[in-house]
């Protein structure tokens, strides 16, 4: 890219971040809508205001053959975005790229499973955190993110905020989850957090953050591997076999209704 492309890019750029933010976009949502801008501008070296759209056509094709279907797709919509808000442009060739519809099932651990995990478990803190995300089906980020006044003992839920949407909830809180959160928390006893992050009490106790994503990620592996649990699954899987739980829960009590209604 030469320098007065360079510049321009630059600018248009800023704008585009500038206005991911100014529409309230997650962080995450920011980051690869940003990302799809630079790797095009990369892709043909030089910006990418005045691509045609078999340029276009040339760039998803090379992107299907080398990227995921997921990647792809956010690129599509973070240049969508690009050229109607930063460069004020019709965007035409939204169906360029159609990724398939794939409807694939994904593993679900047994509660025998489930049980090995949280048993097997040695540190407290990711038992602890595994029993949560599982008992109140919770996201990932939503489990680390709990504080301590987002407990709600007395009513058995939490209050569980900036959820998928970013929208808040309430969710049903289990005696033993309860109990199992007390017991951590006593441990430590920071101020603001349930799941604060460090490896020594001392840490944890002074902790201004929860536990990181990509700990909790690697730990969660690790233990998978550990129980010798040979099933593609991820945190998220705890709470996929939740709804799964309350399915069969749901199921087994419209069974007993039945069985025992007068006729």
């Amino acid at each position: 890219m030469n320098k007065p492309q360079q510049k321009r890019f630059d600018i248009l750029y800023q704008k585009h971040v500038k206005a991911l933010k100014l529409q309230g976009k997650a962080k995450a949502t920011i980051d690869a809508y940003s990302r799809a801008v630079r790797r095009i501008a990369e892709y043909f070296d030089r910006c990418p205001d005045r691509l045609s759209v078999e340029d276009l056509k040339d760039y998803f094709s090379s992107l299907v053959q080398s990227h995921s279907w997921s990647t792809v797709k956010l690129d599509r919509n973070g240049l969508q975005f690009f050229y109607k808000h930063v460069l004020n442009k019709q965007w035409y060739w939204v169906d360029i790229v159609k990724p398939p519809q794939v409807r694939s099932l994904p593993d679900i651990l047994t509660p025998e499973e489930v049980a090995l995990l949280i048993n097997s478990t040695r540190e407290l803190r990711y038992q602890v955190y595994i029993l949560t995300t599982y008992s109140m089906g919770l996201r990932l980020g939503e489990a680390l993110n709990l504080k301590v006044g987002d407990i709600d003992a007395k009513q058995h839920r939490v209050h569980i905020r900036n959820g998928k949407g970013r929208k808040d909830r309430y969710v049903t809180l289990p005696d033993f989850t309860l109990y199992a959160l007390r017991k951590y928390w006593s441990t430590h006893r920071n101020p603001l957090w349930l799941f604060p992050e460090g490896r020594t009490i001392e840490q944890r106790v002074a902790a201004k953050k929860p536990m990181s994503r990509g700990g909790s990620q690697v730990s969660f592996k690790k233990i998978v591997l550990d129980c010798k649990i040979h099933k593609a699954i991820s945190i998220h899987t705890l709470r996929q076999c939740a709804g799964t739980r309350r399915c069969r829960e749901a199921h087994g009590c419209a069974r007993a209704a039945t069985a025992t209604a007068p006729i």
